[in-house]
């Protein structure tokens, strides 16, 4: 997902966060209370963008085909864009320069690189031959899913959840230069490689290697940079203050926008397959249901038994749980096509992730009392005063 923080920019999407990067959970209300409008109602917005997207699907005909005749990496140019608006948002909100803090820290780093390029995909994997043995198309969708590791909304159920924002953000930026470099192959040996080695009936991929390398450089390679070069500009220019205070809330509704638009179009080209067939969407859901709860409690217990403190053993469940849909999609599209059941499962999962990790948020917070508490009886890392993000 493509959102952190106040989506609108508005004060109701303001959240007390310690200087540590941690929220002050006595502040606000419920959970749901210190998101943003726009946030709050992320999952009835999607919702109405595929709705939206199903009545123009039956109501102008011929729209895939003048949704096709302009491609960039094999995909629809308005997809492309949408794509693209969704990812930039997100990837200049990153603290770069606090790369070097989370590489220094093994006991976070490791077991975060483990969970997200070992565990990740393989979870997924099994769920995917699990539940869907007789559904090719998504069962690849869902593997894709798999491979496409956090990238930014993360942040927000990391801090809510009163994890270590900064950790996440750095995770977020680690992880988005390795899906550069590693996607493709993974995705050639989960799709290729590993089922051949078990037996099973491999997927026939019509691109190379090179070719999904190819999408993944330019949804999310382009993004990452052009973010990177907006916030180094930036901070040049006016200072990081200006930088976090005024500039990120003006572009980081774009993100939502560009996301919403994104479904519109995909559930236009999917409307037929969504109608005929909703058992399969509801199969879709189960596993990556199944897949949160196995990642999100297994590294949360992961963080625990390695001795990181409440806020960073949060901050690595929820990196851990979370997947960049955005890149899923992308890739399904530009490799399958917008009207395959492999972009359908990617699309389903925006409607999954949502509402399942703004619960795990409330489980996150129930289980602190299992961590070392300080003096005050507060999550050990969590002592600073609030400050305003």
């Amino acid at each position: 997902m493509t959102a952190e923080g106040s989506a609108d920019g508005s004060a109701e999407g303001t959240v007390e966060v310690s200087a540590a990067g941690s929220v002050d959970a006595s502040a606000g209300g419920p959970v749901a209370g210190k998101l943003s409008f726009l946030d709050r109602w992320l999952a009835a917005w999607i919702l109405g963008a595929m709705a939206t997207g199903l009545v123009l699907g039956r109501l102008v005909p011929g729209m895939g085909d003048a949704l096709a005749k302009v491609t960039v990496a094999g995909v629809s140019l308005p997809i492309a864009l949408g794509l693209l608006t969704m990812m930039y948002p997100v990837l200049a909100k990153v603290r770069y320069d606090r790369l070097e803090t989370v590489t220094r820290d093994r006991r976070l780093l490791l077991p975060s690189l483990l969970l997200n390029w070992v565990l990740g995909p393989a979870v997924m994997f099994a769920l995917a031959w699990a539940f869907l043995p007789d559904l090719p198309e998504y069962r690849t969708g869902l593997i894709i899913v798999g491979l496409a590791r956090c990238i930014a909304m993360v942040i927000i159920w990391n801090d809510l959840a009163c994890g270590n924002r900064e950790a996440a953000a750095v995770l977020v930026a680690l992880n988005s230069v390795f899906q550069v470099i590693a996607f493709s192959a993974l995705g050639w040996f989960y799709l290729s490689v590993l089922p051949g080695w078990l037996g099973l009936p491999q997927t026939a991929l019509d691109v190379s290697v090179w070719e999904i390398a190819r999408s993944v450089l330019i949804f999310l390679g382009i993004p990452l940079l052009t973010g990177y070069a907006t916030r180094r500009l930036g901070e040049k220019a006016r200072g990081r203050a200006w930088y976090e205070a005024e500039l990120v809330p003006r572009i980081g509704p774009f993100a939502l926008y560009g996301l919403l638009f994104t479904i519109v179009v995909l559930f236009a080209l999917q409307g037929e397959a969504i109608t005929s067939t909703p058992l399969d969407v509801a199969r879709i859901a189960l596993p990556l249901l199944v897949y949160f709860a196995l990642m999100w409690t297994g590294s949360m217990a992961l963080g625990r038994a390695v001795g990181l403190d409440y806020p960073k053993a949060t901050t690595l469940a929820f990196t851990a749980a979370g997947n960049n849909f955005e890149l899923a999609i992308a890739v399904a599209i530009a490799t399958f096509g917008a009207t395959s059941g492999q972009a359908l499962a990617g699309v389903v999962g925006p409607l999954i992730e949502v509402p399942v990790l703004i619960g795990l948020v409330h489980v996150a917070l129930a289980a602190r009392r299992h961590f070392p508490q300080s003096d005050n009886g507060t999550p050990a890392a969590a002592q600073e005063g609030p400050t305003r993000v």
